[in-house]
């Protein structure tokens, strides 16, 4: 079957409804908005209340049909009540792409403050458990649906001055690889993708980090981190995961889907 952009998916998830945490920007804003293009109602997610009503009100100016919730993925009341809220708002859970993840370390594993280290697990591994437990639970009810968690390719990689963040996109992959064995013939299919350098806000921080460690010039280490000598860009991962919460990829279960301008295969 021909592969498809984004934009093929125009109408493809009509009458469709699902969530997106982390879609106050960045790559979570682009999957949210590219949902809503292709047709389904969607749940805005987010501990930032004004990104998050941006992501809303940029889905209502085009035509779409969004709300949103004010959420922290760490709290186990806040992402049971967002997954009650998409299915009382919507009357479905169709999908959803777990993308909300911190990134607050600034330097070696030995300097990493406790702090920072619990609110990484917090958000990024537990985060994903608690929003997978909901979600399942939900779309059991349901007769099935798509999941996608975000992990990186620090997921399979070290990273300067990220071992606590390396750590917690590898704890992703495996909570994603055993809830695929786990609920895929209940009808749940559950997938990660894993975004390489993507044009966003936590990109430009970790890259400033970056330039200090390395004593590299920022334009040497982009292209370093790309085939193409460029970074990538939000609506690329909004297409990866269309493809993956669609029946396009009905036979694809537990997979991380790497899109990340070839940077594991170099």
């Amino acid at each position: 079957m021909p592969s498809r952009t984004s934009a093929d998916y125009t109408g493809h998830y009509t009458g469709k409804a699902g969530l997106v945490t982390g879609s106050g920007s960045g790559i979570g804003r682009a999957v949210a908005e590219a949902f809503a293009a292709a047709g389904a109602k969607v749940l805005v997610a987010d501990l930032d209340a004004a990104g998050g009503q941006q992501t809303v009100r940029t889905i209502r100016d085009g035509g779409g049909e969004a709300r949103f919730v004010r959420i922290d993925v760490a709290s186990a009341s806040d992402v049971e009540r967002m997954v009650d809220t998409a299915v009382e708002e919507f009357g479905r859970l169709d999908f959803a792409v777990n993308n909300a993840a911190a990134e607050v370390e600034t330097g070696p594993l030995a300097d990493c403050p406790d702090e920072a280290f619990d609110r990484l697990v917090a958000v990024n591994v537990k985060g994903v458990f608690l929003c997978l437990k909901h979600e399942i639970r939900r779309m059991l009810d349901g007769g099935g649906g798509a999941i996608v968690n975000m992990g990186s390719v620090a997921s399979f990689r070290p990273q300067p001055t990220q071992s606590v963040y390396t750590a917690t996109k590898h704890a992703v992959l495996g909570l994603t690889r055993n809830a695929a064995v786990e609920y895929g013939a209940a009808g749940i299919r559950i997938n990660a993708i894993s975004p390489g350098s993507i044009d966003t806000p936590m990109l430009a921080a970790a890259l400033d980090r970056f330039e200090g460690v390395l004593d590299v010039p920022r334009e040497q280490i982009i292209a370093r981190l790309s085939l193409n000598n460029r970074m990538g860009r939000t609506d690329e991962i909004a297409g990866a995961a269309l493809w993956l919460c669609s029946d396009d990829s009905s036979y694809t279960f537990g997979h991380a889907l790497a899109v990340d301008g070839g940077y594991l295969a170099m």
